[in-house]
């Protein structure tokens, strides 16, 4: 089924409030501007909490492989099935998968990652609607805060493949671009899964941020975009291995910090 044939599930009464209500509304109060001293010290306290958490859950995953992608993709869809054939082959080249840990393309990612034989870790948000952990993680961390949750899906990462997806994946894609591109992590792979899904990005890319010299000729050929798991495997691998190492020290859970391994 081609992705021009889904169908928007929202109404028109809908879509005249853009955008969803939060799970609670402990955030949108967060995010609305300055508040008593009290308040902003307990979000700054219960930011810590998480972070504290997402270290302690993921520190012994491994080195990971991120997969961007959209909650909305059923399992009959062409890119599920795509998706899910680049789980096991990151899975067999001996990396942990770690994806959003919702449904769609990232159940895709982490079921072909449990069919490889590999890990599978899932980063959850807290949502109203779309994102409840997949039934194929050996391992998943929930979070409140869209930044924490972001942060850990790059920090235990040694590269990147977006699937297709919406604003959620947009935005994780750019951050990591945005990161490479100004030296904040290494260099690197970044993948675009898809090509008729991707091209037009990548058309708009070229055509009017770097005709403007907005970016530099690099950041483009930086991206791959394929439509081959295999292929978009390789070039992770080589990356990885050849352009500046993959280093990685297994280290064992700590019993008198009550820590606990995969």
């Amino acid at each position: 089924m081609p992705a021009s044939d889904l169908k928007p599930t929202e109404t028109s009464e809908a879509r005249a409030q853009w955008g969803k209500k939060a799970a609670s509304p402990e955030e949108q109060i967060f995010l609305e501007g300055p508040h008593g001293r009290g308040f902003e010290l307990g979000r700054a306290v219960r930011i810590f909490r998480e972070l504290i958490h997402g270290f302690r859950v993921l520190h012994f995953v491994g080195p990971c492989i991120t997969v961007f992608g959209s909650a909305r993709f059923p399992p009959e869809h062409h890119y599920y099935a795509l998706t899910r054939e680049l789980g096991a082959r990151i899975a067999e080249a001996g990396f942990t998968m770690m994806t959003g840990g919702g449904p769609g393309l990232m159940e895709a990612a982490n079921r072909g990652a449990k069919e490889g034989g590999g890990i599978s870790i899932g980063c959850n948000i807290v949502l109203p609607q779309e994102q409840k952990p997949n039934p194929y993680l050996d391992k998943w961390v929930e979070f409140r805060y869209l930044f924490v949750r972001k942060l850990m899906l790059v920090k235990y990462s040694y590269g990147f493949v977006a699937a297709p997806g919406g604003f959620g994946t947009l935005d994780e894609l750019f951050e990591v671009a945005t990161l490479i591109q100004t030296g904040k992590i290494k260099n690197f792979p970044v993948v675009l899964l898809g090509v008729g899904y991707w091209s037009p990005l990548i058309e708009f890319i070229r055509g009017s941020l770097l005709m403007n010299a907005a970016i530099n000729p690099q950041d483009v050929e930086h991206l791959l975009v394929t439509d081959s798991p295999a292929e978009a495997v390789a070039f992770i691998q080589r990356s990885t291995t050849k352009n500046f190492g993959l280093r990685y020290v297994p280290r064992r859970p700590r019993k008198l910090l009550f820590e606990r391994g995969v």
